[in-house]
Parts: structure tokens; C-alpha cells; sequence
């Protein structure tokens, strides 16, 4: 047998971690001697510090382990608990990874915010509008609906104002994430009779208006959002109408996210 010290210097373990492997019953040695306490170890248990060595750079906690060694498993077994590993281990790479592209996201948000766009005043004007009004069930459908609608408009003979003028406005009391009351609005040239969803009116504008511009994801509005609300009260203006998302290039004509421009329109007195 060996000495714990011969033992360590074979299997590249260190003679604490050894005396570790023992206390949690890990790994026992074959022998202590009751004379000095020395631990001995047979030859054959290098082959287990090295199949714990292997399990650790899987990602398996020392607890794992442990009952891996102490079920025995089957080589059919143990491929299925390793697959079980590999799904899970899988899975938070991508988790990671989404932190990463989120991190990613924020400090250029954070490096655009050092060059916040200025707020200036606008006049909203009086428009024809194609509607659409719709509690939907997440942001993300907002990606079905404006097509529909679009697809809806052109069969009906709808012809859009030029410079174009779209936006959002949201109807609820509060924020919500979920069951979201939606307003599309598309300036067009004349009214059509209501069709399939689609109402057309005249929308009154707003002799002024608080305007600032977002660049990216409509993930991060609420920091655009804040900057706006902000000018607005150290200006001492008062909000007077519901806060408008115009959508200027997006998802339709940029395929990076960078490079989407949205002007947040707040109307004030």
C-alpha cells in the first residue's frame, strides 16, 4: 500500500484534499495506522481520484459524486446520468450567454447615454389615421400585429402620408408586461370606411410636444423614457396627453438592432 503522501504525488492530489476526500467520506483511505494515524492507500484507488477528477471537470459537486461512487452504476447508466449533465450544462451556456449579449446591450446603451440626445419641443400635427386597437398578450406580438395591419391597410387601398408618420400608444393605466391595451396609428391620406379591425378617424395633434430619440432595442425604452419625464419636470412642463412611440427604422428596414431609431414623443403644456 501507499503512504498518503506517495499516494498524493501519484494521483496529483494534494494530501489536504485527500484528508478532505475522507472526512465526507469521498474517498477512505484502506488503512490508518493506530500507531501514528498515517493513512494508507491501495494502488487501485488512484483510478477513483481520477474518475472524482474527471466528474469535477463535468461540473458535478463533490455531493454528486459522492453518490454517483456509492450507486455503482452501470456504464449505461452513468451515459444517461452524463447526458443528463450535458443538457443541463447546455442550457447555462445559453442562459450565460444571453447575460453576456445583455451586458453587451447595456454598456453600449450606458456609452450612448454619455451622448444622451438633447429633448427638444415639437408640434405633433393633426392626422388621418388608420388604427388598430388591441389587448395583446406581450410586447413580442406587436411583431405579428404591425404586419397584419399593414397587409390589412394595403388590401383596403390605403395609401400612407409621406414623410411617413406611425406610432404606439398604450392605453393602460400602468406598465404592463402581459394583456397590454395597444393602439397602432398610421397617418394616411384620406379615411376609408372601418374594415376587418382597422378604424379610421382624425387624430387632433399637439401644439407641443417633448421629443427625444432612442436608439436600439425597445428593450431598453424605460432609460429614454426616464431622460424625457426627467427634461420634462426640470423644465416645469406638465404632461398632457399619452406619450407616443414613433417609429422611425426598425425591425422592417435595419436588420441590427443598433441601428433601430425611435422618437419618444411626450405631449406637454
Amino acid at each position: 500500500m501507499l503512504k498518503i503522501g506517495e499516494f498524493s504525488k501519484l494521483c496529483r492530489v494534494t494530501v489536504k484534499t485527500l484528508r478532505y476526500y475522507d472526512e465526507i467520506d469521498l474517498l477512505k483511505p484502506d488503512l490508518i495506522s493506530r500507531e501514528n494515524g498515517y493513512r494508507f492507500y491501495r494502488p487501485e484507488k488512484l483510478a477513483a481520484v481520477s474518475e472524482i477528477q474527471s466528474l469535477k471537470d463535468m461540473g458535478f459537486s463533490l455531493e454528486e459524486i459522492s453518490r454517483i461512487m456509492k450507486d455503482r452504476l452501470t456504464p449505461g447508466q452513468l451515459i444517461i446520468l452524463l447526458s443528463e449533465k450535458q443538457k443541463l450544462l447546455e442550457e447555462n451556456i445559453r442562459s450565460e450567454q444571453k447575460s453576456i449579449e445583455s451586458i453587451e446591450t447595456w454598456k453600449k446603451e450606458l456609452k450612448k447615454e454619455l451622448k444622451m440626445e438633447k429633448v427638444t419641443i415639437k408640434e405633433l400635427p393633426d392626422i388621418i389615421a388608420a388604427t388598430c386597437r388591441k389587448v395583446i398578450p406581450d410586447f413580442n406580438y406587436l411583431y405579428t400585429m404591425a404586419p397584419e395591419m399593414g397587409r390589412k391597410m394595403g388590401e383596403q387601398g390605403a395609401v400612407c402620408s409621406e414623410p411617413p408618420y406611425c406610432f404606439n400608444i398604450y392605453h393602460d393605466a400602468e406598465c404592463r408586461d402581459r394583456d397590454i391595451d395597444v393602439e397602432i396609428v398610421e397617418a394616411v391620406v384620406k379615411k376609408l370606411p372601418d374594415t376587418d379591425g382597422i378604424v379610421y378617424k382624425e387624430m387632433k395633434g399637439h401644439k407641443r410636444a417633448a421629443c427625444i430619440y432612442h436608439r436600439g432595442s425597445y428593450e431598453n425604452f424605460g432609460r429614454t423614457y426616464s431622460a424625457v419625464f426627467r427634461w420634462i419636470e426640470e423644465n416645469g412642463l406638465e404632461i398632457i396627453g399619452q406619450p407616443r412611440e414613433s417609429y422611425i427604422d426598425g425591425i422592417w428596414n435595419r436588420e441590427d438592432q443598433a441601428d433601430w431609431l425611435t422618437e419618444i414623443q411626450v405631449p406637454v403644456k
